[in-house]
């Protein structure tokens, strides 16, 4: 599996969306987590953000699917190609 680089995490949810979509759904996903972990959601909040922090995850993974794919074809090397 190739190791994907991400860039610098971007201090606001604004400031990631101006950076591309990756960026945004990293941003939403750290920040739900962090609102979840310090327990300031309301219960009734809880199920509703923890359901769109797993459809963020598998944006992310869907995102990492393709770029993984496009890696591994252009790390493959092309064949020789002999005239006839």
């Amino acid at each position: 599996m190739a190791a994907v680089t991400h860039l610098k995490r971007r201090s606001t949810v604004k400031a990631a969306a101006e950076s591309g979509r990756r960026e945004l759904l990293e941003a939403l996903r750290d920040k739900i987590a962090d609102e979840i972990d310090n327990g300031n959601v309301h219960p009734r909040d809880l199920a509703a953000l923890s359901r769109r922090l797993v459809d963020i995850a598998e944006q992310l993974d869907a995102m990492t699917d393709v770029t993984d794919d496009i890696s591994v074809a252009a790390a493959t090397a092309d064949e020789a190609w002999v005239a006839e």
